[in-house]
């Protein structure tokens, strides 16, 4: 698998948990890694293991210096081959505690988080929940202030409707829940929709834990071609994965609140194209009972319960 550290000192429980909770963040070439662990450094609710799902191609001094920077905190680092959602479902087999929190390496994590985020879990109410974001720092640039825009929209509008709408990085789950599912790898930069729906499917209870929030840096978003193209790849896997559940139809039909920035426009005429590219793709990965199935399944799960 790569590289791997295990612990060398006791680790610190809260008070009352019924459980270990371990952290996972799935990182390429990202030194926010550093700002991430130092912010898990602080949590009341001690992390009992966070693992660093790492890619062949990070950088090993970035990997050396994270290692040697944070001694108390008990960091596993691991590589996978892929990209994030294959280092997801390759980790899968490496979690032995009870509950998985997911963050991301451009994400930091107040104190109070990770206690906030699991408790839902340990008291027996959910089966995952999640939190949003804010922004770091104030939004530089027209692309910036979009990207916060449109989050804090996802987080205000849509996803207390419908958790199946919770961005994967600021989650936690059951570990026995995420390895009966899986993740999917044909669906790339939505896997957490298609999780989180057929979770919801399955009977789990999932929710919103509006105070578990975590601050996002969208510092790197500030070149246009980079943007476009990121977002027109996750409106892509979007579809897939609307496709695959078969609600496709219920989300054309949706009306939201559009975000007041003249870039939702051009998110607007990316969609179309989206959506026909995303049935070729489908088609290409997919069974025909899949195809049949998300066709045929008049189902529709208003609040992931």
């Amino acid at each position: 698998m790569g590289l791997e550290e295990e612990p060398t000192e006791p680790v610190r429980r809260g008070p009352g948990t019924m459980g270990t909770v371990c952290v996972e963040i799935a990182v390429r070439d990202d030194r926010r890694l550093l700002d991430a662990l130092a912010s898990l450094d602080r949590q009341q609710r001690r992390p009992d293991r966070v693992l660093v799902a790492a890619s062949p191609a990070t950088p090993p001094e970035l990997l050396d210096e994270a290692r040697h920077r944070f001694p108390a905190l008990p960091v596993t680092f691991r590589q996978y081959a892929g990209g994030v959602v294959d280092a997801r479902a390759a980790s899968l087999a490496d979690l032995a505690e009870t509950v998985t929190a997911f963050l991301d390496a451009d994400e930091r994590a107040p104190p109070e988080w990770l206690g906030r985020l699991v408790a839902p879990i340990e008291s027996g109410t959910a089966d995952f929940a999640g939190g949003p974001t804010r922004p770091l720092r104030p939004p530089e640039g027209s692309i910036e202030r979009y990207s916060v825009l449109l989050e804090a929209s996802i987080y205000a509008d849509v996803v207390p409707r419908r958790v199946t709408y919770l961005p994967l990085q600021n989650t936690a789950w059951k570990t026995s829940s995420l390895r009966q599912l899986g993740f999917d790898a044909r669906i790339p930069f939505a896997e957490d929709h298609d999780l989180e729906t057929r979770a919801a499917r399955a009977g789990l209870v999932g929710t919103f834990v509006p105070d578990a929030w975590v601050y996002h840096d969208k510092g790197a978003e500030r070149s246009f071609p980079r943007w476009a193209r990121k977002r027109y790849r996750y409106l892509v896997a979007m579809a897939m994965s609307l496709m695959k559940n078969g609600e496709l139809g219920r989300r054309l039909s949706e009306r939201r609140r559009p975000v007041a920035h003249p870039l939702r426009f051009l998110e607007a005429a990316m969609k179309p194209l989206a959506v026909v590219d995303a049935g070729f793709r489908w088609r290409r990965v997919s069974t025909p009972a899949e195809r049949a199935a998300g066709r045929n399944d008049p189902s529709n799960t208003p609040n992931g319960r």
